[in-house]
């Protein structure tokens, strides 16, 4: 069954109103941490639920889908990792895995004897392109790239809305050009991995306030906006600065429907602070998560470089497997935002409406004042 419709709103028309929403929120398509139960529930709720298919094969992403078709017949967004394929480089795979080895040892555990291209770039992944075209998922939103334009342009021949992440306005002007729906402005706050296309280029960290209304003002495309935003004050802020939709990711961990596991709770509403840093040294590619020990022996003395992503996520997930089955939760890729202390556990639906009366009533709050 496609979500897409030939009678859909018109392509002028509002994100929330092309996508008959009544929240003006998106479940932020978290790979490994989204599930079809959350997607499914936010979109239920009013807003717009998303999968995470950037570490799934054609076959898992198809069971996903169908998954949540069958706890929806809403609208719901796919998202797909379109980062250039890795560069194996063996001596700096072997570095990587020999400096990592007296960690191994210390759960009783030796390190892979190799390491892996884990997950494929969609830029490459024929599978997965067909199966987007089969299925027509209401949205397909694309992080690290953009894949090649015929592929684009078959997809919204297709019907399906196209969403792309900047985190500075030259990205966003190849978003633009590429004839991409929608930008996702993602700001420095932001947990998981930086959205920009080149890793190698300079990142101007521009946060989420700013990098929303520089991308208002400068481009011509409705943006969400993405990073930091927990409640609903955020949200009404976003929106205050143009943003057609707030984007949240860390606020939905800690949802029961999440695939997050006990330690990434904790980590994330058991403490009275949450601090997060930028890491290269689980993936291979900058990521915001729960500091822990990996990231400081990716940044302490004598460390060599991690290899390329998603390689160096090979070498951090065997680590992580291996530390946690000795009880161990230091090691994790527990990805969360600068406001990750604003956390709450709810229930996706509950936690969606908690956020439309937060909004509410800061906009209330700011015209009472003004009055």
């Amino acid at each position: 069954m496609s979500q897409s419709s030939s009678s859909a709103p018109a392509a002028g028309a509002s994100l929330a109103t092309r996508l008959g929403l009544t929240a003006p929120i998106i479940q932020a398509p978290m790979a490994g941490t989204s599930t079809p139960a959350l997607a499914a529930a936010v979109s239920n709720a009013g807003g717009l639920g998303s999968l995470g298919l950037g570490a799934m094969n054609a076959t898992a992403a198809q069971a996903a889908i169908a998954q949540t078709r069958a706890l929806t017949t809403r609208p719901f967004g796919v998202n797909v990792f379109c980062h250039t394929p890795a560069q194996a480089d063996a001596d700096a795979e072997a570095a990587w895995l020999r400096y990592l080895a007296p960690e191994f040892e210390r759960f009783g555990a030796k390190p892979p004897v190799a390491l892996k291209e884990i997950y494929t770039s969609y830029v490459v992944d024929t599978d997965m392109q067909a199966l987007l075209l089969r299925e027509k998922p209401a949205v397909v939103s694309f992080h690290f790239g953009l894949p090649a334009q015929e592929h684009i342009d078959a997809l919204r021949a297709a019907g399906i809305l196209l969403m792309a992440t900047a985190t500075n306005l030259d990205e966003a002007r190849q978003i633009e050009a590429a004839g991409i729906d929608a930008i996702v402005a993602q700001g420095i706050e932001a947990g998981g991995h930086r959205g920009f296309f080149d890793p190698r280029a300079h990142d101007d960290k521009l946060g989420t306030l700013a990098l929303v209304r520089l991308l208002v003002t400068q481009t011509r495309l409705p943006v969400v906006a993405a990073g930091g935003i927990m409640d609903g004050a955020g949200v009404a802020a976003v929106l205050a600065l143009g943003a057609q939709l707030a984007q949240l990711g860390t606020a939905f961990v800690t949802c029961p429907e999440s695939a997050a596991d006990a330690a990434y709770r904790q980590n994330l509403l058991g403490h009275e602070q949450v601090s997060t840093a930028h890491t290269l040294a689980i993936s291979g590619r900058q990521a915001r998560g729960v500091r822990n020990r990996l990231m400081a022996l990716g940044v302490a003395e004598g460390a060599p470089p991690a290899p390329d992503y998603p390689i160096a996520y090979d070498a951090g997930k065997a680590l992580h497997a291996a530390a946690k089955a000795q009880g161990d939760n230091t090691y994790g890729a527990h990805w969360a935002g600068q406001a990750a202390p604003l956390a709450r556990a709810l229930p996706a639906a509950e936690l969606v409406a908690r956020l439309q009366a937060e909004r509410k009533a800061a906009i209330e709050a700011l015209f009472d004042e003004q009055n």
